[in-house]
């Protein structure tokens, strides 16, 4: 019997298809217009070809900006991973206490990033925020305006309290679909606490563990709002993230070819670094199986 195919499906999907173009493919290509050309005002282009590449990928600004970014994704992935996968492993399992715990982490990441900015900005002001003037009453020298060591704890810790939570979850739900049978077989062998986490926990978690690296750092490396309401960036260029400098050019200083050109790179790290990502998860199950 010869196998009949209705296509009438695709016209269901068409109204997002064309909804994708707009809002993504269409601004896309508009960057890209812009990185190639050069614009005097008076809605006049001139042919420029690479010329802003070259420029942006030979700049000191650019190199310095993406040492920054690395930095904090690799800061932010030693602190929080560990930190997340810690607080799952000691949250409960049965009782009242797991919608408790559960809602308690969700909190932070229902605040918008704009609101974490600026919680976190009055709370390290030395003459009204509550740790800001905390520490400057013990007598330690704090201010994230000034100070670029102090600038960047702040970022640090507000990423933290920010963004733990969702390694938490994560972790949370790998240790839950454990069987309870794993546990017992250990508890039979007289298997101590690191071995039943070595030998059963962690190889059940890794799979949310690489989807919570790739998130982290995915969102890390593309950190923009909370940065820039805290420190602008500052102090100097201290806290200038890509992101931040790529506003800084677009807006700031209007010079839209070195912009677009930066963002067309920018949007060429993140997609390389996901399909890395994607690589090493897929050979992950691949292996598993």
């Amino acid at each position: 019997m010869e196998k009949t195919w209705n296509n009438r499906a695709w016209f269901m999907v068409l109204p997002v298809l064309l909804l994708v173009a707009f809002s993504a493919v269409i601004p896309l290509m508009t960057v890209v217009n812009y990185s190639v050309q050069d614009t005097f005002g008076g809605n006049q282009f001139f042919w420029a070809g690479t010329e802003w590449f070259e420029e942006i990928l030979s700049s000191d600004r650019f190199w310095l900006a993406m040492g920054r970014n690395l930095a904090f994704s690799a800061i932010i992935l030693a602190i929080e991973i560990p930190l997340g996968i810690f607080i799952a492993l000691n949250m409960p399992r049965k009782g009242w206490g797991v919608p408790v715990c559960l809602v308690l982490m969700a909190l932070p990441l229902l605040i918008p990033w704009n609101v974490v900015g600026t919680i976190w900005q009055v709370f390290g002001r030395i003459d009204i925020g509550l740790l800001g003037r905390t520490l400057y009453t013990l007598g330690i020298d704090y201010n994230y305006v000034n100070d670029p060591i102090d600038a960047w704890v702040t970022v640090i810790v507000m990423d933290v309290w920010h963004w733990t939570s969702l390694v938490v979850l994560l972790c949370y739900a790998g240790l839950v679909s454990i069987p309870e049978a794993y546990y017992q077989a250990a508890k039979i062998d007289g298997a101590s606490r690191w071995a039943v986490f070595r030998y059963i926990q962690l190889p059940k978690m890794s799979r949310v563990l690489l989807i919570a690296i790739l998130l982290r750092f995915m969102d890390s490396f593309m950190i923009y709002t909370e940065p820039f309401v805290v420190t602008g960036g500052g102090p100097g260029n201290s806290t200038t993230f890509l992101s931040i400098d790529l506003v800084k050019m677009a807006i700031g200083q209007f010079d839209l070819g070195p912009a677009a050109a930066m963002s067309i790179i920018y949007f060429l790290i993140i997609l390389a670094m996901s399909w890395v990502f994607y690589t090493v998860m897929t050979n992950y199950d691949a292996e598993k199986k």
